[in-house]
């Protein structure tokens, strides 16, 4: 027999909304994930596999930028339009997020601990990434919800 506290339904995970203000502080204070998200730098004379892919990525970065503003712009906002404008704003934070990294590994500068300090730079590097999956997280609920007939 299913103890029915584990069971967890749809209904339950739209309830959850309600507690995102509590979860995102939970985890932007778990210093443990902090360390988790540490650069390691890995930069020599040439250029890996890794730096070239990485480098690749960013054409298509931009693509999705411009087509996801183009995209909430044309839907005028609504429900629809706002919903596109939070995953476009995500995915801004998103691209800056990975330029960052592309520069970490391919010139050794990490931008976030060199101007904010190790501490600082690292719980600035932490409100990206929250900030990403939140703003792309409510951009879909918004979507989802606007979807519903």
């Amino acid at each position: 027999m299913v103890n029915p506290y584990f069971l967890i339904t749809f209904n339950k995970i739209v309830d959850m909304k309600k507690h995102y203000l509590l979860l995102t502080s939970g985890l932007f204070l778990m210093t443990q994930t902090l360390f988790a998200q540490e650069h390691n730098i890995h930069s020599g004379n040439t250029m890996g596999a890794e730096q070239i892919f990485g480098l690749l990525e960013m054409p298509f970065l931009a693509i999705a930028l411009v087509f996801s503003f183009l995209t909430a712009t044309r839907l005028k906002g609504g429900k629809f339009g706002s919903g596109m404008t939070l995953l476009a704003w995500g995915f801004v934070v998103m691209a800056l997020g990975h330029l960052h990294m592309q520069i970490a590994h391919i010139f050794n500068y990490n931008i976030f601990k060199n101007i904010f300090g190790g501490t600082l730079g690292n719980y600035i590097w932490f409100f990206a990434l929250i900030l990403t999956w939140g703003l792309s997280a409510l951009g879909f609920y918004k979507i989802y919800k606007a979807s519903k007939i």
